[in-house]
């Protein structure tokens, strides 16, 4: 039989999970909505978009999670720190470049014809 000690630490652990699972869905959601503007903004694939991402955090020091929220506030508050918008625009440039290398056309939003 379980103790009162033992079911205390079991519920402690438990709520400290759903804390930190509520946490990672909320920062998936900003990640995620960071590519869309990165996409967006750059012209790029979807698949280019996490890359360029992962890039940005690296040249910047900065978390993907804080990256993401500055980028998903960029086009309502229109201000994006000057690291971020300077690596941003170097990994936007490094995707532009490597699909054009592999023969890739990037995004278009224009009308066929």
């Amino acid at each position: 039989m379980i103790g009162r000690d033992e079911q205390a630490d079991q519920l402690t652990a438990l709520q400290e999970e759903v804390t930190q699972l509520r946490r990672a869905v909320v920062s998936h959601a900003v990640v995620d909505q960071a590519i869309g503007v990165v996409i967006t903004a750059g012209g790029l694939r979807p698949e280019q978009g996490w890359e360029v991402l992962r890039q940005v955090s690296q040249h910047t020091n900065v978390k993907v999670r804080d990256v993401a929220r500055c980028l998903v506030l960029w086009p309502s508050s229109g201000r994006l720190p000057h690291d971020v918008r300077r690596a941003l625009s170097a990994a936007v440039a490094r995707a532009r470049d490597s699909a054009a290398a592999d023969g890739d056309d990037v995004v278009s939003c224009r009308p066929a014809r």
